[in-house]
């Protein structure tokens, strides 16, 4: 079955719907594209093990586009994936600027699976400094702050088009899809690197 067309705002809401995710629930699977047909999408994780992950009828896709922290402005809503700074604070890992008709989508500070303990930070930015890069803080739920540096070298995206069409071979995705109880991977979100750069979740 083909994937429902939606318009591009309940698309991006739908993917990023994954930074609200509860882990016990979902599997986040990272790779390349292996073999797409109907609605299996075979992905190879780097370690070389793959996945079959099975898409809903509803699936929806999008892609990711660069950014810079340039680009970062306060009163923006971004997902930010961290950890602990050795000297103190949170250093970010990757930083994902929401569209405005997005901004509030999975607010809140939760663990992350990109690096051991890390976290994943949803939040409006109340305030941006210049210290060997770029630091901002995100603020979420009941007036809660977090600060977060953004290194030089961070990957920066925001989100943009896609179509099935670009889950080609070798094209690198990020899938987060629940185990059902059968043991198989169900997702109906697909984020894939359409415009030549890799999703970075």
């Amino acid at each position: 079955m083909k994937p429902k067309l939606v318009t591009f705002s309940i698309v991006l809401a739908t993917i990023s719907a994954f930074a609200g995710a509860a882990q016990a629930q979902t599997v986040r699977v990272r790779g390349t594209v292996a073999n797409f047909a109907g609605t299996a999408l075979t992905v190879k994780a780097r370690d070389g093990k793959t996945d079959t992950v099975t898409l809903s009828p509803d699936w929806m896709i999008s892609g990711v586009a660069k950014a810079s922290a340039a680009d970062i402005k306060q009163g923006d809503f971004l997902g930010i994936a961290s950890v602990s700074k050795a000297d103190g604070g949170s250093g970010a890992l990757e930083v994902v600027i929401f569209p405005a008709a997005l901004k509030g989508t999975g607010e809140g500070d939760r663990a992350w699976d990109l690096k051991p303990n890390s976290r994943m930070t949803n939040g409006t930015v109340a305030d941006v400094t210049e210290v060997s890069g770029r630091t901002v803080t995100l603020t979420y739920g009941n007036g809660q702050k977090k600060q977060i540096a953004i290194p030089q070298s961070t990957p920066i995206v925001t989100f943009a088009t896609a179509k099935p069409a670009d889950l080609k071979p070798g094209m690198a995705v990020f899938v987060s899809a629940d185990r059902n109880s059968n043991g198989k991977l169900v997702s109906r979100r697909v984020v894939v690197g359409n415009h030549g750069v890799a999703p970075p979740m």
